[in-house]
């Protein structure tokens, strides 16, 4: 798909600054709350990746108040996401049902289907991970779902290799 001939290069500059400025803003959250903790249980992480919430277990601190607004806040820009990513397929797939060839309609939901499975799947287990009860918690499955959501998605995008 061409969203810059379907959409106008104002839509699309719209959409990119969007998303880099909820990036931004939750880059600077995270990193600001992360360097305002005390750390008193040492500093090493048996993760693949250092992120936030284990960081969290590493502090001194009370982290209920920080674990519940980095909550919020994720919760806020997923479900934004989300409601965005919807609305688009469903412009996206009301476009597709008015084209006029079975051939292009079926070029173009080969192309868009697979997308929404890996978004689905990225959305999924990032969900998971950020809510997922503490008493089911373990080292491998946090790995894991970390992999899950940040390694195999990029790797199974097929907008990356259009």
């Amino acid at each position: 798909l061409h969203y810059g001939t379907l959409l106008g290069s104002r839509a699309c500059a719209h959409m990119a600054a969007a998303a880099w400025a909820s990036g931004f803003l939750t880059a600077l959250l995270h990193t600001a709350n992360t360097f305002s903790l005390p750390l008193c249980h040492g500093n090493a992480l048996g993760q693949f990746f250092c992120e936030v919430p284990h960081i969290l277990k590493l502090s001194c601190s009370t982290s209920y108040i920080r674990d519940v607004g980095l909550t919020v806040v994720g919760a806020c820009i997923t479900i934004g996401c989300f409601v965005f990513i919807v609305f688009s397929y469903m412009q996206i797939f009301r476009v597709v049902l008015w084209i006029p060839s079975e051939q292009g309609q079926h070029k173009a939901f080969s192309t868009c289907l697979p997308h929404l499975a890996v978004v689905s799947l990225y959305i999924s287990t990032g969900t998971f991970a950020s809510l997922k009860p503490p008493s089911i918690s373990s080292p491998s499955l946090d790995v894991s779902v970390t992999v899950l959501y940040s390694v195999v998605p990029p790797a199974l995008n097929p907008s990356s290799t259009d």
